[in-house]
């Protein structure tokens, strides 16, 4: 990519036949994108058996004012490893944001916030993230494995996770239906 800031903010989606099934429909929110890589939380998809107070009896937290909401698959590295999508209205140890769109916090003190009513107004808990080494991620847009698409206000925090790629891509014009996992040669 000739910017490498240019996916921070914006949403990948797998296209059909991305031959990962870890990323069959994923929708991933891109929080950095350099020369040295790329991270991203996934979005699209909740872990079965796993919400939001048992992680944070896990942790030793009291829930307090925390709603019992899903965790999110945010990827398959560090698949134990904590994150906080959230929006730009908090900030704590540890936050980065991307672009002018969300933050990504990995540190208990957002967990605390959120069960103390002092939080983001706005969040998802994932665990794992989606992580790409040195020119990987631009390497797989070349083979066309992923679509960007634009993330509207609202989308990463609203609906159901299960949801969410079929309708990123009917906001980027796509039915996706009509999407094939089959690739043509020219």
């Amino acid at each position: 990519m000739n910017d490498p800031r240019f996916l921070v903010g914006q949403l990948l989606l797998a296209m059909p036949g991305i031959g990962d099934p870890r990323f069959e429909q994923a929708v991933i929110a891109m929080c950095a994108h350099d020369e040295e890589g790329a991270l991203g939380i996934g979005i699209g998809a909740v872990l079965d058996g796993v919400s939001l107070h048992g992680l944070l009896a896990q942790l030793g937290i009291e829930a307090g004012a925390a709603p019992d909401v899903p965790v999110h698959y945010g990827g398959p590295v560090e698949p134990s490893r904590g994150f906080v999508l959230h929006s730009l209205d908090w900030a704590g140890e540890g936050t980065t944001q991307a672009a002018d769109k969300w933050a990504l916090t990995g540190t208990l003190d957002v967990l605390k916030a959120i069960a103390g009513g002092q939080g983001p107004s706005q969040w998802l808990v994932a665990l794992g993230y989606a992580g790409w080494g040195e020119g990987q991620l631009d390497e797989e847009m070349l083979r066309h494995g992923w679509h960007i698409a634009p993330a509207g206000d609202g989308f990463i925090y609203s609906g159901k996770a299960d949801t969410r790629w079929a309708r990123a891509f009917r906001a980027s014009g796509i039915d996706p239906r009509l999407l094939s996992n089959a690739s043509g040669h020219a």
